[in-house]
């Protein structure tokens, strides 16, 4: 019994840090605000990388590329963000997001993806494909055994690869 008891503690104390909170509650309030931001609702914008949020939601090593990306004088006019479009719908128009879907994926490599689904476009009349659905990817890691949001991908347009938000935090903070 001890042999079985200490097998299952070793277990359980590996994946520890897997089970120490829900990886989905930083994604679902990212999207929340998101949700919001685009709901056609006369409120404030809610910046999802408020320092709050920053220090609460995204790892270190994200955080440390968006302070990066800040500091370039092109980032944007104001000095509020580094981006000119909103990063989750991935562009400056959307409607009210619709037919929302969470699939947190297995672990792998110590991140774990949640990928999210939606559809933008649902009200425009500008030619876009009303019915199409945007994917969204959060990677996921543990840090002091809660997790946090280390990079958002987002789906480029059919043919074209997908778009790290890292990989463009480092490009902004180079000038390009």
């Amino acid at each position: 019994m001890k042999k079985i008891s200490l097998a299952l503690a070793l277990v359980l104390g590996s994946t520890a840090p897997i089970l120490a909170g829900d990886v989905t509650g930083p994604v679902r309030e990212i999207m929340d605000a998101t949700i919001k931001n685009w709901s056609g609702a006369d409120s404030d914008w809610i910046d999802i990388f408020d320092a709050t949020k920053l220090s609460r939601l995204y790892s270190k090593d994200f955080v440390t590329k968006y302070q990066a990306a800040i500091q370039n004088p092109a980032a944007d006019e104001d000095g509020v963000s580094p981006f000119d479009y909103d990063v989750i719908v991935n562009g400056e128009d959307a409607c009210p997001l619709e037919d929302l879907t969470y699939a947190p994926q297995p672990a792998t490599g110590g991140t774990t993806e949640v990928v999210v689904t939606f559809k933008k476009a649902t009200c425009m009349d500008d030619g876009s494909d009303k019915q199409a659905v945007t994917t969204v990817r959060f990677e996921m890691r543990d840090e002091a055994g809660r997790p946090v949001i280390d990079d958002i991908v987002t789906e480029g347009d059919p043919g074209q690869p997908a778009n790290s938000l890292k990989e463009t935090m480092v490009k902004i903070a180079n000038g390009q």
